[in-house]
């Protein structure tokens, strides 16, 4: 009789023990998404055809508040007006951005970037070489044509401490699922 008393504490102890890992596992990964990933749903076509309207991504917010993003970076930041905006990182604190001839120029030599990201039709603000402070970058949206960012005044030069954080990782559509970049 003792016997099927053991069997039972020994399966009731499995059935707690698994429940408490999954547990454990379940608050790990909600912990880790809520403090270095945030939703963030795109508005518009200004980042097309890296991200398009209606997309769902994840942004990490450690690598912006650590090291500051890099060059070519997709990046969330937050507008003097509060709103979101995602934009793609080309130039760094301390440089000379200008877009001459229908290209970006970064300290006098020619951006060297793939899938035309050096080329740009309208300079804006860039028509003249804009030099970055110590915590500030040039942004641009992947459709320059299409896009609101660092050429133009109500958007300019972002500082360090308006980037919220890097996007990560598309959620939706589900079709698209996968790092961005």
């Amino acid at each position: 009789m003792d016997f099927y008393q053991d069997e039972e504490k020994n399966l009731l102890r499995r059935i707690l023990n698994w429940g408490v890992d999954i547990i454990l596992v379940v608050a790990f990964a909600w912990f880790t998404v809520y403090m270095f990933g945030t939703e963030v749903k795109i508005a518009g076509n200004s980042m097309a055809p890296a991200l398009e309207s209606g997309d769902v991504v994840l942004m990490n917010r450690l690598p912006g508040v650590l090291f500051g993003p890099g060059r070519f970076d997709l990046v969330v930041f937050e507008r003097e007006d509060k709103k979101t905006n995602v934009k793609r990182v080309i130039g760094l604190p301390g440089e000379t951005v200008q877009i001459t001839a229908g290209y970006v120029f970064i300290d006098g030599q020619p951006l060297k970037a793939e899938n035309g990201l050096s080329q740009v039709s309208l300079a804006g603000l860039a028509e003249h070489p804009i030099t970055l402070g110590k915590d500030e970058y040039f942004l641009l949206g992947d459709n320059r044509d299409s896009s609101e960012d660092s050429r133009f005044i109500n958007i300019g030069n972002v500082k360090r401490e308006q980037i919220k954080g890097t996007v990560w990782i598309r959620i939706l559509p589900v079709i698209r699922f996968g790092l961005t970049g």
